[in-house]
C-alpha cells in the first residue's frame, strides 16, 4: 500500500473509535504524503493549560484580609466595603455586604421550610481599589521599607501608610473569636 493510504485508513481508524477526534484536510503542498492530519478539539476544561505537572499560577494580589477597598467596576461600582476572605487560587476577594447574590436553599429536615439567602459573592482582586476612611479616597498601593526594615503598603494618592502591626493584630483576634464562636456554637 502506498504510504498516503496508510496515513487515510489510520486516519478513518481514529475518527471511529474517538468521535472528539475530527479530520482537517492539508494542502498538498504541506505534506505530499498525508492527505489529512489528525486535529483532536477538547473542551476548554481538559485542555492542558502548563505544564502536566506545574502548580496553577498564583496572583500576587495588592489587598489583604481586614483592608477597606472600594469596588471601582460592575453593579455594585462605589460602594464601600471591608475585605473578609481571599480566594488566592482565583485571585478573588469576598467583601463585607456587597455583591450579594440570593440562593435558594432547600430545607434540611422534614416540615422545614426552605429559605431564600443573600450571600456575599466573589470580586476580581482587580475591581477593587483600597480606599483611606480618613481622607475619603481611593488609591493605588505602593510599597516602601521603614527606616526600622520593614516592608509596608501605602496609599500613593495620600501616603497613608496601611499596614501596621496593631491593625493587623486586631484582624486575627477578631478572626479568632469568629472561629471560637463557631465552634462553641456547634
Amino acid at each position: 500500500l502506498a504510504p498516503w493510504i496508510e496515513v487515510a485508513v489510520l486516519a478513518l481508524i481514529v475518527a471511529l473509535c474517538w468521535p472528539e477526534v475530527t479530520l482537517s484536510p492539508v494542502k498538498p503542498y504541506d505534506k505530499a504524503e498525508n492527505p489529512c492530519s489528525i486535529v483532536v478539539k477538547l473542551k476548554r476544561w481538559e485542555r492542558i493549560k502548563c505544564k502536566p505537572n506545574s502548580l496553577p499560577v498564583l496572583h500576587k494580589m495588592h489587598v489583604k484580609l481586614g483592608d477597606t477597598v472600594k469596588v471601582i467596576s460592575g453593579h455594585d461600582k462605589g460602594k464601600i466595603g471591608e475585605i473578609t476572605k481571599i480566594i488566592k487560587h482565583s485571585s478573588s476577594v469576598i467583601v463585607k455586604e456587597i455583591n450579594l447574590k440570593t440562593k435558594h436553599m432547600k430545607s434540611r429536615e422534614e416540615g422545614e421550610p426552605g429559605q431564600i439567602v443573600k450571600i456575599e459573592a466573589p470580586i476580581h482582586s482587580s475591581n477593587v481599589m483600597l480606599y483611606s476612611k480618613e481622607q475619603n479616597v481611593a488609591s493605588r498601593v505602593g510599597h516602601k521599607i521603614l527606616e526600622n526594615g520593614k516592608r509596608v503598603r501605602y496609599l500613593i494618592k495620600t501616603g497613608e501608610i496601611i499596614d501596621s502591626a496593631e491593625e493587623w493584630k486586631r484582624v486575627v483576634k477578631d478572626r479568632e473569636k469568629a472561629v471560637e464562636a463557631v465552634s462553641a456554637a456547634s
